[in-house]
């Protein structure tokens, strides 16, 4: 008699499903262009079926009370809302997808001189701040606020109408080298993170820091154009943590990858939210070296 043993299926993480994805689209380029074209028809014929199988499965699971659950809980799951996305079953949250809309029609207010920053959606109105050419009373900045407005309304579905706020001073920018420890950091609480030429621009780093007396916190700092800051790395939906959120300096923002709330990346304010915050924690730098204090 004569056993068999089943071999363990073995499921590739999600970043290695991911880095396939990006090693197949960066060989099409080194495709002639009638292969090219071949290879992007299958891949598109391929998407297709998945999105007609997809939907199919979400419609009869949204209507059958005792699979809605099931969904809702499968949609949580970032590599499930990743596909569904892709897809454009699910969107992302209203403050998400303003700020994408957004990058369409900045470049044509800069070209005019002009910015705008989405401070909020609330009860399906956006709250913008318009700088520059757009924050005027010419007709020019007549046009470039309409065109704000009909960006969001026609682009984003939850948004049905947008309001203006006046512009608020802004603080001076402070270097962070001109900011310094005057006393022993150590005993108060501060934590050595490293040299500040090592925190990457433009980027977060999540960190394990532990104090002198054996308190524990895992932080991230976000270096946004040099402005450094640190913040407990946690969400403030769900406290999951931050690691791989998507910072996007265009719009000053960083957003969870779990269930895409949205923050303001140098205050730690939830834009997604209104009155949510993450944890912000003191940060220093002292002769070029890094310090946040975790401690009390």
């Amino acid at each position: 008699m004569s056993t068999t043993t089943e071999r363990p299926i073995t499921v590739p993480s999600f970043e290695e499903l991911a880095k396939r994805v990006d090693d197949a689209v960066a060989a099409l380029d080194g495709l002639d262009p009638a292969a090219r074209e071949v290879a992007e028809e299958l891949k598109s014929a391929i998407e297709a079926i998945h999105r007609a199988g997809l939907v199919t499965m979400v419609r009869r699971m949204r209507a059958d009370d005792a699979a809605r659950e099931a969904l809702f809980d499968l949609v949580d799951d970032p590599g499930v809302h990743l596909l569904l996305s892709l897809h454009g079953i699910v969107r992302p949250d209203p403050v998400t997808h303003a700020n994408q809309v957004l990058v369409s029609v900045r470049p044509q207010l800069n070209s005019h001189g002009g910015d705008v920053t989405l401070v909020r959606v609330e009860d399906g109105t956006a709250f913008v701040r318009l700088e520059g050419a757009c924050n005027g009373c010419s007709m020019s900045s007549v046009t470039l606020r309409n065109l704000v407005e009909e960006a969001l309304v026609q682009g984003v579905p939850a948004i049905s109408a947008v309001e203006v706020l006046p512009n608020e001073p802004t603080p001076t920018l402070i270097p962070v080298e001109a900011l310094r420890i005057g006393r022993d950091p150590a005993s108060e609480g501060w934590v050595e993170v490293g040299p500040a030429s090592d925190v990457v621009v433009d980027d977060l780093s999540p960190l394990s820091l532990t104090t002198t007396t054996g308190e524990h916190a895992e932080i991230i700092v976000v270096n946004a154009g040099q402005r450094l800051s640190a913040y407990r790395n946690e969400c403030a939906h769900e406290a999951l943590p931050l690691n791989n959120a998507v910072l996007d300096l265009g719009s000053n923002t960083l957003t969870c990858p779990w269930h895409g709330f949205c923050y303001d990346a140098t205050s730690g304010e939830c834009l997604s939210a209104p009155g949510a915050q993450l944890e912000q924690l003191p940060l220093r730098v002292d002769d070029g070296v890094v310090w946040v204090r975790v401690g009390r």
